[in-house]
């Protein structure tokens, strides 16, 4: 009697657990791995699924609760399986170079990333990818040139015309047309970008997307002989060499410029005389400046508008010599305390009306421990200002080549002048209070291709 009964509690606990898998994850469809900065919302909004649909497919009973690194099966996406990456859209990537490029159909690209038309892959747009195990990484670009069979280009990519229909979806061996991206097996740097002309060799950006207040910087391999020159939104841009063939442009973003999509245009002068233009939408977003806003002593916006208009006089030459390498130096010495950030609005009253601007750099109070009013070069440069103005007060500018220039401003007293040659962490001035101030500190600017930028990029980041 004990057995029957110990039968029937077996059988009826089995039964139980078979009737109700609620503890049990849904792993049927693909997996998407958790990166810093997601949130359990913004997953299932990326995705296009419900918040709750996403918790009971990974189990979660707690939205809140999520790791970097953590594995969650994203439901409702049938026929998708593998691991869903994320690749960012660079400069002369087109929607069929894009198919090419990762393997995966345009219908299942087009799913995934909710398109619904080509001009949707802008530079900076952020691609979701399923990565199957085992796919091969295509990254060697090559197009056929004028009178090249596909047979020819192949040999030069040490693989065979067939393999190279394949991967690119081509109708035969005869349907490689001259400039057209094809991809082909292997790693490496290819011929060309895909999608440019053939004065481009190769184009690219290396931090994605563009933020207000940001360096954009814009690296483009030419053709023999060919001289570059382009535009950002409305911007000329400036190409100097940096070696292996390469050029770099590097152009300010202004911090007042509305978050969207803008112009991003490349041009090219051939040997010959003749022309060649290339250009892409590109993706700027709202840079990290603060959002509240300050009140400031009163003056005179007129004088502010006209100081800027002669700084950026001053700051306007792209001068032909890079002077410095790598990240620049801190202005001021250690410990630091930043009074104020870039980009942060404010306000003042002038005749009883309200005038409203940006915060143009970075405010280092006097905090150092053994040095605390010295200024130092962040950069190697030239000294091109060395004079008191109305609301910077004593103000040294240094350009320190390809239009890239520091300032430091409300000075006590100066310690270079006009003409002479810095080094980084060279003493050069002491911190005061002149100008436009409510105390010392050291105003610490930076300017980009006729743009303010935000100092704290570059002490952070190696430009170029």
């Amino acid at each position: 009697m004990r057995n029957k009964i110990l039968s029937f509690l077996l059988l009826l606990f089995l039964l139980l657990v078979s009737v109700n898998p609620v503890s049990a994850q849904d792993t049927n469809g693909p997996v998407y791995i958790v990166q810093a900065g997601d949130t359990l919302s913004s997953i299932a909004v990326r995705f296009n699924v419900s918040l709750d649909d996403l918790m009971k497919a990974n189990n979660i009973t707690d939205p809140n609760v999520l790791a970097v690194g953590q594995q969650l099966t994203i439901p409702g996406l049938e026929g998708v399986s593998g691991v869903l990456q994320t690749e960012v859209v660079n400069f002369g990537d087109t929607f069929r170079s894009f198919v090419r490029h990762t393997q995966v159909s345009a219908e299942m690209l087009e799913k995934l990333n909710r398109l619904v038309s080509p001009s949707e892959l802008y530079i900076g747009a952020t691609m979701i990818v399923p990565v199957q195990d085992n796919q091969p990484e295509l990254t060697v670009r090559a197009a056929p040139t004028n009178g090249q069979s596909l047979l020819e280009l192949a040999v030069e990519q040490n693989t065979d015309p067939w393999t190279l229909v394949g991967l690119n979806d081509l109708a035969g061996t005869w349907d490689g047309l001259p400039g057209d991206a094809l991809y082909a097996p292997g790693s490496g740097s290819g011929q060309t970008s895909a999608g440019l002309p053939s004065a481009f060799l190769s184009a690219s950006i290396p931090t994605l997307p563009l933020k207000q207040g940001g360096t954009a910087e814009i690296i483009v391999k030419p053709a023999n002989g060919v001289t570059l020159g382009g535009t950002l939104v409305d911007k000329p841009l400036h190409f100097f060499p940096m070696g292996n063939g390469n050029m770099v442009a590097l152009q300010g973003v202004y911090i007042l410029l509305n978050p969207g999509i803008y112009p991003l245009k490349l041009d090219a002068t051939l040997p010959n005389g003749t022309n060649q233009s290339f250009e892409q939408m590109v993706l700027i977003n709202r840079g990290d400046q603060p959002t509240l806003a300050i009140a400031v002593p009163p003056e005179d916006p007129t004088n502010m508008e006209q100081e800027d208009k002669q700084i950026a006089s001053i700051v306007a030459p792209a001068t032909p010599t890079k002077d410095w390498q790598g990240k620049f130096d801190l202005p001021v010495g250690l410990p630091i305390c930043i009074k104020d950030w870039f980009g942060t609005p404010r306000t003042l009253t002038f005749n009883g009306s309200p005038y409203s601007y940006f915060h143009g750099g970075v405010d280092y109070g006097v905090c150092s421990t053994d040095h605390p009013f010295d200024i130092y070069a962040a950069a190697p440069g030239t000294v091109v200002f060395a004079s008191p103005v109305a609301t910077r007060g004593n103000l040294t500018i240094i350009d320190d080549g390809w239009g890239v220039y520091t300032l430091y401003a409300h000075q006590s007293q100066f310690g270079v002048t006009v003409g002479q040659q810095v080094q980084a962490g060279q003493l050069i001035g002491q911190i005061g209070a002149t100008g436009h101030v409510t105390g010392p500190h050291l105003h610490f600017e930076m300017w980009v291709n006729g743009v303010q930028v935000n100092p704290l990029d570059w002490l952070n980041q190696a430009f170029p």
